[in-house]
């Protein structure tokens, strides 16, 4: 009889909800801070960024810090945010705004680093590219978890918001 082989998959995704109660807690910190709560500042969440409106660009600075802090705090990834892709820019009445896009679906590049950091440490394990995540499967369980560990470690290192799903 043959074992049962393991498997999880390796993904890059938020919980959308967990962002707006960020969002929720960054806009509510803004309204009572001093420094920020008289200025015209707004935060516009879409589906794949967040737009942010303010006065100048060390306020939409400000803003975006308020929010990956809060991010972090309820349990997020700190690469979700993207703010240095797209630059500040001007908005109307001398204002500024800023696009921050969130970081989601390990991208081909990014998942052949991860394959190969697991094949390079000779771990008893198979990997395969499955669309924007990736496979790991293995006999044993301790050794899908030397992988997560492992993944976890490199992840800071590759600037990815990695979590590990369908452990089975």
């Amino acid at each position: 009889m043959a074992a049962k082989e393991a498997s999880f998959d390796v993904v890059s995704e938020y919980d959308a909800q967990e962002l707006k109660n960020a969002i929720d807690q960054a806009r509510r910190e803004i309204s009572t801070r001093f420094d920020l709560k008289d200025l015209k500042i707004e935060i516009e969440p879409e589906k794949e960024d967040i737009t942010v409106t303010a006065d100048s660009e060390f306020v939409v600075q400000n803003v975006i810090q308020i929010m990956e802090d809060k991010a972090i705090k309820r349990g997020m990834s700190p690469f979700l945010f993207d703010s240095k892709t797209k630059p500040a820019e001007a908005a109307l009445g001398g204002r500024s705004r800023q696009v921050v896009l969130l970081k989601t679906g390990i991208d081909q590049a990014l998942a052949k680093q991860i394959v190969n950091e697991i094949k390079a440490q000779k771990m008893k394990v198979q990997t395969s590219i499955q669309g924007e995540q990736v496979r790991v499967t293995g006999k044993s369980r301790d050794d899908l978890q030397e992988v997560i560990a492992l993944l976890k470690e490199k992840s800071s290192e590759w600037e990815a918001p990695l979590q590990y799903q369908n452990f089975r």
